[in-house]
């Protein structure tokens, strides 16, 4: 059995009423395996994604398409360590992460 997450595409439709993410720098925590990551670069931000569990880390680093490299970096780590000066995103989101 295949598991689609989000078929009609609601998730993206929500993303799009929140914000205009072409060009945004945003911070997400509790990235998982990448997959809202992914739906965010398409949508023109350049994110930086984080997680305390260093296999999903790996698998969202496999599963990024390569086109969108430049624009994520990913990394394992704590929204408690959080280390940027204030004004490093324009927004934070943390979705699926409790």
């Amino acid at each position: 059995m295949t598991l689609r997450i989000d078929p009609e595409q609601n998730e993206i439709k929500a993303l799009k009423d929140v914000a205009e993410w072409r060009g945004l720098r945003v911070l997400e925590i509790g990235c998982g395996d990448g997959r809202l990551t992914r739906r965010i670069v398409r949508l023109g931000a350049n994110v930086q994604a984080i997680d305390p569990d260093t296999d999903r880390i790996k698998a969202a680093r496999q599963l990024l398409p390569k086109s969108f490299a430049s624009r994520v970096r990913f990394e394992v780590g704590s929204s408690q360590r959080l280390t940027h000066p204030r004004g490093t995103f324009d927004l934070v989101l943390f979705a699926w992460s409790l």
